[in-house]
């Protein structure tokens, strides 16, 4: 059995929903469907094979605690997340067990991403033991979230700025060390950047 841990970044200024609606104190807080965006994300991911589930805080994080006060979470906070996405995959990762073998890495504003999602990239790489990364594709594009094997959290130790792990992946492709999935869910490639991304994703609900 694999022991994948999975690592939700909530962490972000959201700063171009913040501009558009002054209201909200942070965008993993706005509401979808009587829950916060983050919510959504850590519900797929306790349904999953994920454990343990880490959530990285940064702006706003008290508010952002408060609100998963009851969630079976491991909260860690980051207070350098004005630095970038980096600081806040360095965060994350040091707050997993020694026996992860790997960790699927989550955004706190891809609410659509389901536990059935998680849970075929991480039988993916239960069948690529020796894969670096298992990705996920749609309409021949990246998508999130992305599983990390053990073997590249020291790289991701030394990681700086705003890129997350792309340079580490990069790094990766050229060597064929990653298994790409390809998916028929937009799920993997939806997030909600602006209040009209999530005004969207109200309406395909209805």
């Amino acid at each position: 059995m694999a022991h994948v841990a999975a690592i939700i970044l909530a962490a972000g200024l959201g700063s171009r929903y913040r501009a558009q609606d002054a209201k909200i104190v942070t965008k993993v807080l706005a509401d979808l469907d009587g829950r916060p965006l983050v919510r959504h994300v850590i519900d797929e991911a306790l349904c999953s094979r994920c454990a343990p589930v880490v959530v990285v805080t940064g702006y706003a994080h008290e508010a952002v605690e408060a609100a998963l006060a009851d969630a079976d979470v491991s909260l860690v906070h980051n207070p350098d997340y004005e630095t970038g996405l980096a600081s806040s995959l360095r965060r994350g990762v040091g707050r997993l067990p020694v026996n992860s073998q790997g960790a699927i890495v989550l955004l706190a504003d891809m609410p659509k991403v389901s536990s059935t999602i998680i849970n075929r990239l991480i039988e993916v790489f239960i069948d690529h033991p020796d894969a670096d990364a298992v990705v996920p594709v749609y309409n021949g594009a990246r998508g999130n979230p992305v599983l990390l094997a053990r073997s590249l959290f020291p790289q991701i130790m030394q990681l700086k700025g705003d890129q997350g792990a792309k340079p580490i992946l990069e790094a990766a492709a050229k060597n064929e060390r990653i298994i790409y999935v390809p998916m028929d869910n937009e799920a993997v490639a939806t997030d909600v950047d602006t209040p009209d991304a999530l005004d969207a994703l109200r309406a395909a609900k209805n």
